[in-house]
């Protein structure tokens, strides 16, 4: 995960820099380093698949400039964009948390980002984001990581014994409205989890 984040993030920089060397915006912005810990630590989590990544960081800071443009106190601008930032997000299915600081950094970045208007969300957020995405997916079929990723087994592909007499979707849908929480981990990439645990549990219990 290391030698990801350090190969990618400085690939990434350095590419930016190369196709806009005059720029008075930073050729990488912050953000990105919190996208690389996402996509470069947990590769599986659906915070760091590539929609979410790209999706997250441009959006959010769409809504950062737009925040900016229309509230003139900084305090107020500053809490709002991050909060319209995970509302947007949310609503658009593609929750990252590095977004809230792309959001935020529209907002309290200074007079280059400012003067760049919604262009910041595309040069070098929307950028940056792609960049590292594509080089994120080099890397990990470089490693031999799955990544955009997927599930190994799909629910469908377990065999209906498996849950015959066992806990059902609807049942793990019912024990998450139970728990008022949210998880970080694919609906899809939960039910085979179970329903393998579920299987080795049999196997067990048969002798």
């Amino acid at each position: 995960g290391s030698i990801g984040a350090i190969t990618c993030i400085a690939l990434t920089m350095a590419i930016c820099a190369h196709l806009f060397p005059a720029s008075d915006i930073p050729a990488i912005v912050a953000p990105l380093g919190a996208s690389a810990v996402l996509l470069f630590a947990v590769p599986a989590s659906p915070l760091a698949q590539p929609w979410p990544v790209v999706g997250g960081n441009v959006i959010s800071a769409l809504v950062g400039v737009a925040v900016f443009r229309l509230i003139p106190d900084m305090v107020v601008a500053a809490g709002t964009a991050v909060g319209a930032a995970i509302l947007v997000m949310s609503l658009l299915r593609c929750l990252h948390p590095p977004g809230g600081a792309a959001a935020l950094t529209a907002v309290i970045g200074g007079s280059s980002i400012h003067a760049a208007g919604y262009g910041f969300a595309l040069v070098p957020v929307g950028l940056n984001s792609v960049a590292l995405v594509l080089l994120a997916c080099l890397f990990h079929r470089a490693t031999g990581r799955s990544y955009p990723h997927r599930p190994a087994l799909t629910p469908t592909a377990i065999p209906a014994s498996a849950t015959d007499a066992g806990f059902h979707p609807g049942d793990i849908d019912a024990a998450l409205a139970d728990m008022h929480e949210s998880f970080d981990i694919s609906r899809e990439d939960l039910d085979v989890l179970l329903a393998r645990a579920e299987l080795h549990a049999r196997k067990r219990h048969s002798g």
